[in-house]
């Protein structure tokens, strides 16, 4: 049992260091000239991009947890990009959005950014004012992977921990010594011992500093 779980946490280890995937640049509007425009300002600096004509088609077709970021028009037909934010937010897609809007519209920029878009932008835009965007929204949603895959990489870790060892562990990083611990467990200085040395085999651990930052990251979370 012990080597299938060790064999399960090395394929995991695997996973997350394969190389990540290249992020997409979606462009959603229903303004065919537009898109035409976007798709070759994208492609014309190297990013990788998919345009579609409305929010329906987007959700159809593309991959709303792949990593990138979407460019969406405020106002389209049969759904505004507010609808569209929403559904994303709903179904449980953290890409970053930046709208586009042809309309100069305080209240509902304040709506979008509050709801969690990256940018709004008005058209007509200077293309690096967009590029610039769409590189802060691409880099936010690095960020926010890397940051995502540790977190599971420990929670991963942890799940390989007995119930008593857990408790040994919450009781460590507390800050208290191993007879302190023996004591609120009601267990022998020994047992503690042994348990906090398996305890850090299992969370990949060489100090106890490490091991203080991992279940910080466990309890945030």
């Amino acid at each position: 049992m012990r080597d299938e779980t060790e064999a399960n946490l090395m394929q995991h280890a695997q996973t997350n260091t394969e190389e990540p995937a290249e992020p997409i640049v979606y462009v959603v509007d229903d303004d065919e000239a537009m898109r035409e425009a976007l798709l070759d300002l994208f492609m014309v600096t190297q990013k990788r991009v998919t345009a579609f004509s409305n929010g329906p088609e987007f959700l159809e077709t593309a991959d709303i947890r792949a990593p990138g970021c979407l460019v969406l028009d405020f106002n389209m037909p049969g759904g505004t990009g507010l609808d569209l934010q929403e559904h994303l937010s709903l179904a449980g897609s953290r890409l970053p959005v930046i709208f586009l809007t042809g309309h100069a519209d305080v209240p509902t920029s304040v709506k979008a950014m509050k709801a969690g878009a990256m940018d709004f932008i008005t058209k007509p835009f200077a293309d690096h004012d967009l590029l610039e965007a769409v590189d802060r929204a691409i880099k936010l949603d690095a960020e926010r992977r890397k940051v995502e895959a540790e977190r599971d990489r420990i929670r991963a870790l942890a799940d390989t921990l007995s119930p008593r060892e857990q408790e040994v562990m919450f009781a460590v990083v507390s800050g208290l010594m191993n007879k302190q611990v023996a004591y609120q467990l009601g267990i022998s200085e020994m047992t503690v011992k042994l348990h906090r040395m398996s305890l850090m085999r299992k969370m990949q651990s060489r100090s106890l500093a490490d091991l203080v930052r991992k279940t910080e990251q466990l309890r945030r979370n």
